[in-house]
Protein backbone atom coordinates (compact mmCIF):
# COMPACT_ATOMS: atom_id res chain seq x y z
CA UNK A 1 0.00 0.00 0.00
CA UNK A 2 2.46 2.45 0.41
CA UNK A 3 4.00 2.11 -2.80
CA UNK A 4 0.83 2.91 -4.42
CA UNK A 5 0.93 5.77 -2.19
CA UNK A 6 3.61 7.59 -3.83
CA UNK A 7 2.19 6.86 -7.44
CA UNK A 8 -1.24 8.16 -6.65
CA UNK A 9 0.44 11.60 -5.65
CA UNK A 10 2.21 11.17 -8.88
CA UNK A 11 -1.01 11.18 -10.73
CA UNK A 12 -3.03 13.74 -8.70
CA UNK A 13 -0.22 16.36 -9.53
CA UNK A 14 0.45 15.51 -12.76
CA UNK A 15 -3.70 16.07 -13.23
CA UNK A 16 -3.34 19.29 -11.62
CA UNK A 17 -0.53 20.76 -13.29
CA UNK A 18 -2.98 19.83 -16.42
CA UNK A 19 -5.73 21.28 -14.98
CA UNK A 20 -4.02 24.54 -14.57
CA UNK A 21 -2.63 24.49 -18.21
CA UNK A 22 -6.45 24.15 -19.52
CA UNK A 23 -7.84 26.43 -16.99
CA UNK A 24 -5.08 29.01 -18.92
CA UNK A 25 -6.07 28.54 -21.99
CA UNK A 26 -9.64 29.30 -21.28
CA UNK A 27 -9.42 31.93 -19.01
CA UNK A 28 -10.38 35.51 -20.36
CA UNK A 29 -8.94 38.62 -19.59
CA UNK A 30 -5.66 37.22 -17.91
CA UNK A 31 -3.65 39.53 -15.85
CA UNK A 32 -3.20 43.04 -13.92
CA UNK A 33 -5.61 46.34 -15.12
CA UNK A 34 -4.61 49.38 -15.72
CA UNK A 35 -7.80 50.58 -14.66
CA UNK A 36 -6.98 54.20 -14.45
CA UNK A 37 -6.38 54.16 -18.15
CA UNK A 38 -9.54 51.49 -19.38
CA UNK A 39 -11.45 54.06 -17.30
CA UNK A 40 -11.28 57.04 -19.55
CA UNK A 41 -11.77 54.80 -22.92
CA UNK A 42 -14.89 56.39 -24.90
CA UNK A 43 -17.29 54.13 -26.46
CA UNK A 44 -17.44 55.63 -30.20
CA UNK A 45 -20.54 56.88 -31.70
CA UNK A 46 -21.97 54.50 -34.57
CA UNK A 47 -20.77 56.28 -38.10
CA UNK A 48 -23.43 56.41 -40.80
CA UNK A 49 -22.73 53.55 -43.83
CA UNK A 50 -24.20 52.30 -47.33
CA UNK A 51 -26.80 49.93 -46.35
CA UNK A 52 -27.83 51.28 -43.13
CA UNK A 53 -31.44 52.44 -42.46
CA UNK A 54 -31.98 55.23 -40.24
CA UNK A 55 -35.06 56.31 -38.90
CA UNK A 56 -34.71 59.80 -38.74
CA UNK A 57 -37.93 62.49 -37.25
CA UNK A 58 -38.21 65.65 -37.46
CA UNK A 59 -39.86 67.68 -34.22
CA UNK A 60 -40.42 71.39 -33.76
CA UNK A 61 -42.65 73.85 -31.60
CA UNK A 62 -45.23 73.36 -34.62
CA UNK A 63 -45.96 70.04 -34.81
CA UNK A 64 -48.09 70.84 -38.31
CA UNK A 65 -44.85 72.35 -40.27
CA UNK A 66 -42.69 69.25 -38.83
CA UNK A 67 -45.05 67.06 -40.71
CA UNK A 68 -44.16 67.48 -44.02
CA UNK A 69 -40.41 66.81 -43.49
CA UNK A 70 -40.88 63.53 -42.25
CA UNK A 71 -42.15 60.04 -43.68
CA UNK A 72 -46.15 58.97 -43.74
CA UNK A 73 -46.27 57.08 -40.18
CA UNK A 74 -48.67 53.84 -40.76
CA UNK A 75 -52.34 54.54 -39.31
CA UNK A 76 -52.70 51.69 -37.24
CA UNK A 77 -48.91 52.97 -35.53
CA UNK A 78 -49.70 56.64 -35.67
CA UNK A 79 -53.16 55.44 -33.44
CA UNK A 80 -51.28 53.94 -31.06
CA UNK A 81 -48.34 56.71 -30.92
CA UNK A 82 -50.38 59.63 -31.24
CA UNK A 83 -48.99 63.20 -31.55
CA UNK A 84 -47.23 64.28 -28.60
CA UNK A 85 -45.74 60.81 -27.56
CA UNK A 86 -41.89 60.95 -27.03
CA UNK A 87 -39.18 60.88 -29.86
CA UNK A 88 -38.33 56.90 -28.92
CA UNK A 89 -41.37 55.55 -28.97
CA UNK A 90 -42.27 57.36 -32.65
CA UNK A 91 -38.70 56.77 -34.32
CA UNK A 92 -39.44 53.20 -35.58
CA UNK A 93 -42.69 53.86 -36.85
CA UNK A 94 -41.75 55.04 -40.21
CA UNK A 95 -40.02 52.86 -43.14
CA UNK A 96 -36.73 54.85 -42.24
CA UNK A 97 -34.27 56.01 -45.07
CA UNK A 98 -31.78 53.59 -46.90
CA UNK A 99 -28.44 54.68 -47.53
CA UNK A 100 -27.81 54.38 -50.90
CA UNK A 101 -24.51 53.28 -52.76
CA UNK A 102 -23.36 56.73 -52.96
CA UNK A 103 -24.17 57.15 -49.28
CA UNK A 104 -27.34 59.69 -49.87
CA UNK A 105 -30.52 59.70 -48.60
CA UNK A 106 -33.72 61.56 -50.54
CA UNK A 107 -35.33 63.55 -47.62
CA UNK A 108 -39.10 65.18 -47.48
CA UNK A 109 -38.69 68.52 -48.91
CA UNK A 110 -34.66 68.55 -48.69
CA UNK A 111 -33.60 66.34 -51.50
CA UNK A 112 -30.54 64.42 -51.45
CA UNK A 113 -28.52 64.75 -48.30
CA UNK A 114 -24.99 62.82 -48.04
CA UNK A 115 -24.98 60.99 -44.90
CA UNK A 116 -22.39 58.72 -45.00
CA UNK A 117 -19.63 58.79 -42.51
CA UNK A 118 -21.34 61.66 -40.46
CA UNK A 119 -22.60 60.39 -36.47
CA UNK A 120 -25.97 61.15 -35.42
CA UNK A 121 -24.41 64.16 -34.14
CA UNK A 122 -22.93 64.86 -37.38
CA UNK A 123 -26.38 64.39 -39.14
CA UNK A 124 -28.25 66.59 -36.40
CA UNK A 125 -25.77 69.53 -37.38
CA UNK A 126 -26.16 69.25 -41.01
CA UNK A 127 -30.16 69.08 -40.38
CA UNK A 128 -29.91 71.91 -38.73
CA UNK A 129 -27.76 73.54 -41.48
CA UNK A 130 -30.83 72.97 -43.97
CA UNK A 131 -33.82 74.20 -41.72
CA UNK A 132 -32.49 76.85 -40.74
CA UNK A 133 -34.02 79.01 -43.28
CA UNK A 134 -37.54 77.59 -42.90
CA UNK A 135 -40.42 78.65 -40.93
CA UNK A 136 -39.47 75.29 -38.61
CA UNK A 137 -39.05 77.21 -34.88
CA UNK A 138 -36.82 74.87 -32.45
CA UNK A 139 -36.03 71.97 -34.34
CA UNK A 140 -35.02 68.71 -32.89
CA UNK A 141 -34.92 65.23 -34.15
CA UNK A 142 -35.08 61.67 -33.33
CA UNK A 143 -32.09 59.31 -35.47
CA UNK A 144 -31.95 55.83 -34.60
CA UNK A 145 -30.66 53.08 -36.76
CA UNK A 146 -33.02 50.60 -37.75
CA UNK A 147 -30.80 47.69 -38.69
CA UNK A 148 -27.71 47.76 -36.24
CA UNK A 149 -27.22 44.13 -36.59
CA UNK A 150 -23.46 42.00 -36.37
CA UNK A 151 -23.35 38.51 -37.26
CA UNK A 152 -21.45 36.02 -34.89
CA UNK A 153 -20.29 32.43 -36.12
CA UNK A 154 -17.62 29.97 -35.18
CA UNK A 155 -17.66 28.31 -31.83
CA UNK A 156 -19.58 29.61 -29.76
CA UNK A 157 -23.10 27.95 -28.38
CA UNK A 158 -25.53 30.03 -30.11
CA UNK A 159 -24.01 31.13 -33.42
CA UNK A 160 -26.43 34.09 -35.84
CA UNK A 161 -27.12 37.57 -35.93
CA UNK A 162 -27.77 39.65 -32.95
CA UNK A 163 -29.34 42.88 -33.03
CA UNK A 164 -29.27 46.40 -30.63
CA UNK A 165 -31.80 48.86 -30.11
CA UNK A 166 -29.70 51.12 -28.12
CA UNK A 167 -26.82 50.70 -31.04
CA UNK A 168 -24.37 49.91 -29.15
CA UNK A 169 -23.05 46.36 -28.13
CA UNK A 170 -19.45 45.26 -27.57
CA UNK A 171 -17.51 41.98 -28.27
CA UNK A 172 -17.64 40.55 -24.96
CA UNK A 173 -21.59 41.40 -24.57
CA UNK A 174 -21.57 39.86 -28.35
CA UNK A 175 -20.51 36.28 -26.88
CA UNK A 176 -22.07 36.11 -24.20
CA UNK A 177 -25.59 37.06 -26.21
CA UNK A 178 -24.07 33.73 -28.36
CA UNK A 179 -24.33 31.52 -25.24
CA UNK A 180 -20.57 32.23 -24.71
CA UNK A 181 -17.54 30.56 -25.87
CA UNK A 182 -17.53 26.62 -26.48
CA UNK A 183 -14.67 24.29 -25.01
CA UNK A 184 -12.86 24.68 -27.76
CA UNK A 185 -12.94 27.91 -29.08
CA UNK A 186 -9.97 30.18 -29.59
CA UNK A 187 -9.94 32.37 -27.21
CA UNK A 188 -6.30 34.72 -28.17
CA UNK A 189 -7.42 35.37 -31.67
CA UNK A 190 -10.95 36.12 -31.95
CA UNK A 191 -11.23 37.73 -35.57
CA UNK A 192 -13.41 41.09 -36.51
CA UNK A 193 -14.58 41.74 -39.96
CA UNK A 194 -15.39 44.54 -40.70
CA UNK A 195 -16.77 47.32 -43.95
CA UNK A 196 -15.78 51.15 -43.75
CA UNK A 197 -16.46 53.14 -46.77
CA UNK A 198 -17.03 50.71 -49.03
CA UNK A 199 -13.38 48.44 -47.73
CA UNK A 200 -13.71 44.93 -45.78
CA UNK A 201 -10.90 44.96 -43.00
CA UNK A 202 -9.58 42.66 -40.85
CA UNK A 203 -8.92 42.65 -37.00
CA UNK A 204 -8.22 40.43 -34.20
CA UNK A 205 -8.39 40.58 -30.81
CA UNK A 206 -6.84 38.38 -27.72
CA UNK A 207 -9.61 37.87 -25.14
CA UNK A 208 -7.17 36.86 -23.02
CA UNK A 209 -5.42 40.15 -22.44
CA UNK A 210 -7.17 42.82 -20.47
CA UNK A 211 -5.85 45.09 -23.70
CA UNK A 212 -8.97 43.56 -25.88
CA UNK A 213 -10.67 46.84 -23.99
CA UNK A 214 -8.29 48.87 -25.95
CA UNK A 215 -8.82 46.97 -29.73
CA UNK A 216 -10.63 49.28 -32.07
CA UNK A 217 -12.34 46.09 -32.85
CA UNK A 218 -13.95 45.68 -28.87
CA UNK A 219 -16.61 47.94 -29.47
CA UNK A 220 -18.51 46.51 -32.67
CA UNK A 221 -19.98 48.61 -35.43
CA UNK A 222 -22.86 47.94 -37.37
CA UNK A 223 -22.64 45.24 -40.09
CA UNK A 224 -19.44 43.73 -38.58
CA UNK A 225 -18.69 39.70 -38.79
CA UNK A 226 -17.55 38.15 -35.60
CA UNK A 227 -15.46 34.52 -36.08
CA UNK A 228 -14.23 32.68 -33.56
CA UNK A 229 -12.26 30.32 -34.99
CA UNK A 230 -11.31 26.43 -33.25
CA UNK A 231 -8.59 25.61 -30.91
CA UNK A 232 -5.85 23.96 -32.88
CA UNK A 233 -6.84 20.45 -33.05
CA UNK A 234 -3.43 18.98 -31.65
CA UNK A 235 -4.01 20.83 -28.35
CA UNK A 236 -8.28 20.16 -28.16
CA UNK A 237 -7.00 16.64 -29.29
CA UNK A 238 -4.17 16.59 -26.22
CA UNK A 239 -6.42 17.90 -24.15
CA UNK A 240 -8.66 15.30 -24.53
CA UNK A 241 -5.85 12.93 -24.68
CA UNK A 242 -4.45 13.75 -21.30
CA UNK A 243 -8.20 13.96 -19.61
CA UNK A 244 -8.48 9.92 -21.08
CA UNK A 245 -4.79 9.02 -19.99
CA UNK A 246 -4.95 10.46 -16.11
CA UNK A 247 -8.51 9.09 -15.61
CA UNK A 248 -7.63 5.17 -16.59
CA UNK A 249 -4.51 5.57 -14.61
CA UNK A 250 -6.55 6.79 -11.58
CA UNK A 251 -8.68 4.27 -12.06
CA UNK A 252 -5.82 1.41 -12.68
CA UNK A 253 -3.70 2.49 -9.48
CA UNK A 254 -7.00 2.67 -7.12
CA UNK A 255 -7.43 -0.85 -8.60
CA UNK A 256 -3.70 -1.75 -7.63
CA UNK A 257 -4.18 -0.37 -4.18
CA UNK A 258 -7.14 -1.97 -3.61
CA UNK A 259 -5.86 -5.82 -4.69
CA UNK A 260 -2.73 -4.64 -2.09
CA UNK A 261 -4.80 -3.72 0.82
CA UNK A 262 -6.69 -7.37 0.09
CA UNK A 263 -3.08 -9.41 0.07
CA UNK A 264 -1.57 -7.51 2.94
Amino acid sequence: MKRTIPLLSFVMLTFFLFSCGSVKELQLMQGSFDTARLSQIQVPDPVIQKGDILSIIVYSDNDLASTKYNQPIIASQAAANPIGGSAEAASPKSGGYLVDKSGNIQFPQLGVLHVEGLTKDGLTLLLDSKLKDTLLKNPYYSIRFLNFKITIMGEVNNPGVLSAEDEKLNLLQAISRAGDLTYFARRDNVRIIRETSGKREFGEVDLTKPELFTSPYFNLQQNDIVMVDLRPKKIAANDQLWVRNVTVTVSILSAVALIANLFR
